[in-house]
């Protein structure tokens, strides 16, 4: 079976694990996800399967949804409670000073990696130098927030913030970056992926859900097609020789191809509707060249 599942990944368990556990639910050899989730955080986790993953670099950037309970007054080396507490303080901040801190780190920002995330410097991965005790120097990234809600108070130092942001931000340092700000430090306490690479948490399927699918045999049911997940691309339908030709690595004229006069990446499909991959117009060339082949 080939496309994307929307899944909606329980808490302690790695995005690596949760992957194959969709993978042998399926029964399949190919699998992979479009972006890891921490193992203490729960939400959507897009997981490709079959020929899906040979479009992971095609998928249509977007920016991604959390909801996060931030605890004020501790800060950890990993930057929520799972980590080695580092501080302790007191805290003396009223809602609206939290309110105020939280909307001051919207926008354009400069974002420094934790150590505990999977960055790779020099070949090595973040995660594994922190686990040795090792910290080095990371470089800061442009990230965008782009807007933050305070949900709700749970707790006198407990609150519950929804974040939209840019693919690439660090949840775990923006709130340490709030703690500091308050001056009482801060880290997170859990974190929820509502949204990511155009998937949604109300389409989200749990791991239970799609067990009790495989042995009633609806697991079609949660597979969504390649070419919807790809739907913002300009289409084109080609002729039969054309359609060999596409799927055999040729390049075809755009000369030649009725009723097209698109640019860049396009689904392209044979006559009746099925899906032949991703082609490359370039008007330059006169050419709709091979970007990917959908084999299922």
């Amino acid at each position: 079976m080939t496309g994307f599942i929307c899944l909606d990944k329980p808490g302690g368990i790695t995005s690596f694990t949760a992957v194959n556990r969709v993978r042998r639910i399926f029964s399949q050899k190919k699998a992979g996800h479009t972006g890891t989730l921490d193992p203490m955080a729960t939400g959507v986790l897009p997981i490709m399967l079959g020929c899906a993953t040979r479009f992971a670099d095609f998928i249509p950037p977007s920016n991604k949804k959390y909801e996060a309970e931030i605890l004020l007054g501790i800060t950890t080396d990993s930057y929520d409670v799972t980590g080695k507490i580092l501080n302790e303080k007191e805290v003396n901040v009223s809602e609206a000073d939290f309110c105020r801190a939280v909307e001051k780190f919207t926008g354009e920002l400069d974002q420094t990696p934790p150590m505990y995330s999977a960055v790779s410097q020099n070949g090595v991965r973040l995660y594994k130098l922190a686990m040795q005790g090792i910290e080095v120097e990371r470089p800061s990234r442009k990230i965008t927030v782009y807007s933050s809600q305070v949900l709700e108070r749970k707790d006198e130092n407990l609150y519950t913030v929804s974040f939209e942001c840019s693919a690439g931000t660090y949840i775990r340092s923006l709130i340490s970056d709030i703690g500091a700000e308050l001056g009482c430090g801060a880290c997170m306490n859990t974190l929820r992926r509502t949204s990511s690479n155009g998937f949604d948490i109300a389409d989200a399927v749990t791991l239970q859900e799609l067990e009790t699918a495989a042995e009633q045999g609806r697991l079609g049911d949660y597979v969504k097609k390649v070419d919807d997940v790809l739907s913002s691309y300009p289409s084109v339908a080609v002729t039969q020789a054309q359609a060999v030709r596409f799927s055999n690595g040729g390049e075809l004229s755009l000369d030649r191809i009725r009723n097209f006069s698109g640019e860049g990446l396009t689904r392209v499909y044979a006559q009746g509707g099925r899906f032949l991959g991703l082609g490359n117009a370039d008007k330059e060339k006169g050419e709709l060249s091979i970007a990917r082949i959908y084999t299922d």
